[in-house]
Formats: structure tokens, sequence, C-alpha cells
């Protein structure tokens, strides 16, 4: 595959740890710099963990990087002159990022928002597309003059910075049709083809406006690229229709003829712990890559290895020594999709290099566990295996553990019994999934592995366990009381942890009319229906303030509001 992509902004993350939750989605510039610069000492740090990162994954085979991101590298003369001179110094400092990663033939991809926007660019340009696109297009033009080592740029159209971004720049969302897209395209492509450079367009997004499901709907897609078709524009899918879960089939996207295309996958897995446990996916992976054998219209594939989610927790992948979970994924990632390996032989291989002392048949043993315990725990499988769709997105197989937070409440307790028919035997099941982590310690513990880890997995899913019990059994008061004490003496164990949202006050709504909603506002098809035309897309979107009011905390995905762009962005 032509393109091996990996993520840079690991190095970069070095200034948070005083933060209680840290924002993984774009390098934290407002966190790193001391007026118009990075802290000398700072910097020089910043650029040895960068050597050692485009080290390690240039030794694995990837061929390029991502780095954040072209707004801070773009000089506008009427910026004041404070800006000026830091674009001026992040100039300077990337320009050495840049030639680091040269000498390792590993190629630079700068990202970008469309459209970040400060109070000068907002009253220079406004948001109206094509001033946009002429902005960007004249802009790029001289960024790739200036910059011949940048082979090209990696677009966001769908997600914009989260509410807690702070710093010079804050994108937003402006792209909302195909239409608009297509202007973008048709005016950007020849400054991509004049300079030889290539174009990512990802088609992730959150489900804002017309263009929000043009990951997954055929139809907004062929909206979108009818008749574009550039050697230099790539188009990015997510592996599957939503962010990057389990239970999640191929996304058809990349099935598709028409533009190159390239998927993107995850190893450190910001729904599965962070990297804080194992949460292998490698025969996952494998099943993809089989589908996609042989396609040439495949392109090549993306890693995040560091980027994504808000946690508190704080493993940097290939550059601190605990690590070991995402590495693990990586490795296993560009051997299955570059090399046509199997897991097994992949394993093997990293535990030659690694861990000779482990036989890789019982470490197999070991990670196939890890694949169980995630599915049969910390997803609920009988509703995971659901294909439903909400507005314009596919509802996330998991929702009652979101990033670092466990989601304990009458609603989801609701939600949940609606789906589930056998209860007793979730139940059941998630104490014995419990029982697997406890072998998978004992043979850390043997080899030498961070046995901890597997302790941290184990307390934590103890409290997954214990909420199948509030979710499917018969209500008892006994079962809260049990929650709140696992919970107070894992906040007094754990200084790092998942946040633990209790509330069983019930809803004022009965099980019944609640199951009526959802069936209103769910649908099990990709296909719209009238009542998604007229209820869920346009009255729905009216009436969210009066239901956000009456929720008062009870909603499953409240707590998203304060985090990331605000839940109230999937109603746009």
């Amino acid at each position: 595959m032509e393109w091996r992509i990996i993520d840079g902004i690991g190095p970069f993350f070095q200034a948070n740890q005083g933060k209680q939750r840290i924002n993984w989605s774009k390098i934290p510039f407002a966190d790193l710099e001391q007026g118009n610069r990075i802290d000398s000492g700072l910097k020089k740090s910043i650029t040895a963990d960068f050597e050692r990162l485009i080290d390690r994954v240039s030794a694995l085979g990837f061929n390029a990087v991502t780095l954040d991101d072209v707004a801070h590298i773009l000089p506008v003369p009427a910026y004041p002159e404070s800006l000026s001179q830091k674009i001026a110094y992040y100039r300077d400092f990337y320009s050495n990022l840049f030639s680091i990663a040269a000498e390792r033939q590993i190629a630079v991809l700068m990202t970008t928002d469309v459209m970040f926007y400060n109070d000068v660019l907002r009253s220079m340009i406004g948001k109206r597309v094509p001033n946009v696109a002429a902005f960007l297009k004249e802009e790029l033009n001289n960024l790739f003059r200036e910059f011949p080592s940048i082979a090209g740029i990696v677009t966001r159209i769908g997600e914009s910075d989260g509410l807690d971004v702070k710093g010079d720049f804050h994108s937003e969302l402006i792209i909302r049709t195909p239409h608009q897209a297509r202007v973008l395209l048709k005016s950007l492509l020849p400054v991509f083809e004049s300079n030889g450079r290539t174009w990512i367009f990802r088609t992730w997004g959150v489900g804002a406006y017309a263009i929000g499901d043009l990951m997954w709907n055929r139809v907004t897609f062929e909206r979108t690229f009818r008749g574009i078709n550039s050697p230099n524009l790539i188009v990015s899918h997510k592996y599957g229709e939503s962010d990057f879960f389990r239970y999640l089939p191929l996304n058809k996207q990349l099935l598709r003829g028409g533009c190159r295309k390239i998927i993107e996958l995850q190893a450190r897995r910001e729904y599965e712990g962070f990297g804080e446990y194992p949460s292998f996916i490698g025969w996952d992976y494998e099943i993809y890559a089989r589908q996609l054998r042989n396609r040439s219209d495949i392109a090549g594939f993306s890693v995040w290895c560091q980027t994504g989610g808000w946690t508190s927790f704080r493993r940097r992948t290939f550059l601190d020594t605990n690590a070991i979970w995402n590495e693990l994924n990586t490795q296993v990632t560009i051997d299955i999709f570059k090399r046509g390996w199997t897991v097994e032989t992949s394993v093997a291989q990293w535990l030659e290099t690694w861990y000779p002392h482990i036989p890789a048949k019982q470490f197999l043993v070991f990670l196939r566990l890890s694949d169980e315990v995630i599915k049969e725990l910390l997803y609920i499988d009988q509703f995971s295996q659901r294909k439903l769709f909400f507005r314009r997105v596919r509802v996330p197989p998991l929702l009652w553990v979101y990033w670092d937070h466990i989601i304990i409440n009458h609603s989801m307790r609701k939600m949940l019994r609606c789906f589930v028919t056998d209860g007793e035997a979730k139940v059941l099941q998630g104490r014995m999934a419990l029982a697997k982590i406890t072998d998978m310690r004992e043979m850390a513990e043997n080899w030498g592995l961070p046995a901890r880890d597997l302790q941290f997995q184990y307390d934590t899913f103890k409290i997954l366990a214990a909420a199948r019990a509030y979710y499917f059994q018969e209500f008892n008061p006994e079962i809260i009381r049990k929650i709140k004490e696992l919970t107070k003496e894992y906040r007094q164990t754990y200084s790092s942890r998942y946040a633990i949202r209790l509330n069983a006050k019930p809803m004022p709504l009965s099980r019944r009319l609640f199951k009526r909603g959802l069936r209103i506002i769910l649908r099990d098809q990709r296909r719209y229906r009238v009542l998604d035309h007229l209820l869920t897309i346009r009255i729905l979107a009216w009436f969210y303030p009066l239901l956000r009011r009456f929720s008062q905390n009870r909603l499953p995905t409240t707590f998203a509001d304060q985090q990331a762009m605000g839940i109230d962005t999937v109603f746009r």
C-alpha cells in the first residue's frame, strides 16, 4: 500500500500533567506556549521525543506522519504582530521536525479543519464557502512553495475543535452540504495537482448538517464526489460507519468504486481504555484487511496510535515505557495491512523482538481472552450487534462507557432493557468475563508483563459487571449500595480512573412509552424514513433545548455537553 500513515502528536503532550482531563484530539498549543513561543527546554524535549517516535515508526514500516496543524504555520499579513511572530516561530520549529522526518524518509502530512478561525480571519473571509476556498487556495499554494517537504494536507470537515480548545485558533463547521464540499474540492484540487501534493479528504463527521452522513450514505457520497477523480485526491474512511468501536462491519464506502481511498484504524483505543489495559484488535483488523485485499483503489491506511478522546489517562505510544498494549496493536496493524501477515505471525515476531521468553502460543491465548473480555463485558453484545441509526449517525455500539465515563442511570437502564431479551444471561456473561481477567493477570505476572494493568482492568470491569445487575435484574437498593461501595474503593485506589456517573433516580416516563419513543427516533436501516425527515431531522432539532432541560442529567450522554463539540452538534 502506497500510504502507511501514523499520527505524530504524542511528543507534544508534555505540558498537560497537571490537567485532570486531556483533549487528545489535537496538539494542545495553548498549554505548550509561554508568550509567543515554547519554552526552550520543552521545545528540546519535544524534538527529542519526535525523533524517537519517527525512528520507531520508520522501523515498523510507516512512511508518513501527520502533524497538527496548517493554521500554526500559515502567515497572514493582517494578523497582529504578536501572532505573526508566533507563526514565524512555529514555522522554524516545524522546519526542524520536517527535516527529522525527511532523514528517515517519512513524508509529512499537515492536518487542518475547514475552517479554522480567529477574529481576523472571521472578519476577513467570513463563513461563505467560496470565500474560504479562495483563501485556502492562495495560502496553500504559498505554503507548498515555501515548504517542499510537506507531502500533503489532511482535511477534516465533519468535526471541529472541542469546547475546551483554547488558543489562537478555533475551528468551526462550515461545510454543510455536498454542494459546498464540491465547491471546496473543485477550488483546491488544482492547487494540489499543480504542486504535486496529496489531499487526504476525511469523511468522518458527527452527523451535523446535510453532509453529516457522508461517511456511510452512498447518496451523499455520490453527490459530493461525483465526477471528481484526481490522482492527487484520496478519500479517507474510518473502518466502520461510526467511530472506532467494535461490532462494526467494514464501512461499505471502502468497497465502492470511484476515488482512491485509505482506511483509518486506531491502535490506542479511545473507547476501550486508552491503553491502560489490553484491548487487542488484531483479529478484527485481519477481517477488514481480508475484505480489502486485491482492491486497486485502496491507496493505504492511517493508524491513530495516540490521537483521540478526552481522558485523564496519559500513556504515550512509543514514548513511555508503559504503552505496551498500544504498541502491540500498532505493530500488528501494520503487519496485517502492509505485509499481509496473520495475527499469529505478527505476534510471534513482536514477542521475538521484545519478549522472547514468552511462548507465542500461550500469549495468543492471553490476547484471545483480551478480545473476549472487551466484547463480552465492556460491550453488551446483544445491543452492540444491532444496526441502529439516529438522524444522520449510526448509533455507537457502546453507550454506557464513553471515553473514561461509566454511565449508570435510569434512562440507560430503560434503554438497554428495550434491546436485551435475556438480562440474566448478560449478568452471568459479565461475571464469567471477570474470571478471564483474573486468568490474564496470572499470565502477566508469570511473564513479567504489567500485571497492575490487569488489576486496574479487573477493578474497573467489576463496576461494569455490577452495573449489569442494575441494568437487567429487578431493581434492588442493595445493587446501588454495592456500586457505591465499589466506586468509593475505586476512587481511593486509583488517581487516574474512569468517572462513575451513577444516578438511579427514576425518569418520569413509563418503560412502554420510552420503548415507543425509541421506535420512533431510531431506525434499523440506513435509508431514511419519511418520519426521519419530518421528525428526527427537523422537528427534534427545534425541540432539543427543551429535551435537554427536561433530562436534568438523566440522558445517557448529557455529560458530553461539556466535552468535544457538545451533544447539541448531533441535532444540527
